[in-house]
């Protein structure tokens, strides 16, 4: 258990926040989190509830928003809006938008951490096409739909958009992972693409590439349980620094290593196959 520990400070060490640059850069400010009910999104909401801040919370269970509004209100500094939506949902969409678009202060940071896994074979997947339509609607129309209309509000208040994504989209794609790897790329790919005209407008962009976190979303996966992996809490400081930073981009040390790897590993069945072959030149 103890080398276990060690490995995993190796590979997650402890983000070193400055609590007093944070408090300053967000004093006063409007900071908009989804998927705000759980794992990360709660975390960071825990984390900023300190500080002199509203916090709008988004996610799809309102009784949880609810609890947690009450306690950060009862006990801390910030002050909370919640907003039960599921960002698949058109009408829900649309709600959240006119309410964004009415707020008397603006919105300055946005923190996109709403997402869905799955994990599951293509030959186990034939005959569910709607995974990988439910999984797309969250993790990319979603996102790009809400950052298309709030754009505007982000101009105005020179903000900044935070996307929550992970180190799967800078590897070589993974058997069972398609349907999750593909929404979670697409969106990369669209962020990255979009940050440079987001920047000549004044809106500062961070990507933040993140290893295995141990959140709910992981639990379905029984192997996952006996891996490293970092917390919530680490996830939710590093947002913390990247928010007074405004660092582009954040990437595990090892994750140069871990680009050769995978495709070492990937190439791995195909060498055998061939040397196997019995096959010779000629």
């Amino acid at each position: 258990m103890r080398s276990f520990s060690i490995l995993a400070y190796l590979l997650f060490p402890p983000t070193k926040l400055n609590r007093q640059k944070l408090e300053r850069q967000l004093a006063g400010k409007t900071v908009l989190i989804t998927g705000a009910s759980s794992g990360i999104g709660e975390q960071l909401a825990y984390l900023l509830s300190d500080m002199r801040v509203h916090l709008i919370l988004v996610a799809r269970r309102e009784a949880k928003l609810q609890a947690m509004q009450s306690e950060i209100e009862v006990k801390a500094a910030a002050r909370v809006s919640v907003f039960p939506a599921d960002l698949r949902d058109p009408k829900e969409m649309e709600g959240l938008l006119t309410f964004l678009h009415q707020l008397p202060d603006g919105l300055d940071i946005v923190i996109s951490n709403a997402g869905h896994s799955i994990k599951r074979s293509i030959r186990e997947s034939l005959d569910r096409y709607h995974d990988f339509t439910r999984t797309m609607a969250i993790n990319y129309f979603a996102p790009v739909q809400l950052l298309l209309s709030i754009i505007p509000l982000l101009e105005q208040k020179q903000g900044h958009i935070i996307n929550i994504s992970t180190v799967n989209v800078m590897l070589i794609p993974l058997p069972h992972w398609a349907a999750y790897q593909a929404s979670k790329s697409a969106f990369d790919t669209w962020f990255r693409s979009a940050a440079p005209e987001l920047n000549m407008m004044g809106i500062a962009t961070t990507s933040i590439y993140l290893p295995l976190v141990r959140t709910p979303m992981i639990l379905p996966t029984a192997a996952y349980r006996k891996l490293p992996a970092m917390s919530p809490d680490q996830v939710a400081k590093i947002i913390g620094k990247a928010i007074y930073t405004r660092r582009q981009t954040f990437k595990p040390w090892w994750l140069i290593f871990g680009g050769q790897a995978s495709l070492f590993f990937r190439t791995m069945p195909r060498l055998s196959r061939k040397k196997g072959s019995g096959h010779e030149d000629v």
